[in-house]
């Protein structure tokens, strides 16, 4: 098997991904789970995701669709399309699983996946963040990741376009 198709083995169904959660969890496995857009890679992304997977031993991410991207950001947004996004997602050795969504918020996903660990950026607190009631409930550990400072999407959006 090819490297690119070991790549492409980490992005998942729903279905899919049920299979290899079970195994995991048979294997008593500590799952991760973030989310994202994960629009344009960077050493932020790189920083944060790494960081999430530290927290455990499998790292999930629930990757928006272009179809919930555009929904979230809006027009011209997303600058990578999905398959893209979860192809680069899944080629970090730090990364096991790839899982796209379309709706607005990864509710259902995460109650689905039910993480041990649910992560998020810490621009967000615990109660603003998609299931992190949920997983307390179960018993699972919600955490938060400072962001690396001076690196973002926008920060790249903007400086592109201010360099024609």
């Amino acid at each position: 098997m090819s490297r690119l198709e070991n790549i492409k083995n980490k992005i998942y169904t729903q279905a899919d991904l049920k299979a290899i959660l079970n195994v995991w969890r048979l294997l008593e496995k500590k799952i991760v789970f973030t989310n994202g857009c994960f629009d344009l890679l960077h050493l932020g992304h790189i920083d944060y995701l790494s960081k999430a997977a530290d927290m455990g031993d499998k790292l999930v991410i629930g990757l928006n669709s272009d179809a919930s991207v555009a929904a979230l950001k809006g027009a011209g947004r997303p600058i990578s399309d999905q398959i893209s996004r979860s192809v680069l997602l899944a080629s970090f050795s730090f990364v096991d699983a790839v899982v796209l969504f379309d709706d607005p918020t990864p509710i259902q996903l995460i109650e689905w996946v039910r993480p041990d660990v649910l992560v998020k950026g810490a621009d967000y607190t615990i109660d603003k963040i998609a299931g992190a009631e949920m997983v307390m409930q179960y018993g699972g550990l919600v955490k938060t990741i400072d962001f690396l400072n001076g690196y973002s999407t926008s920060l790249i959006e903007k400086k592109i376009k201010s360099n024609p």
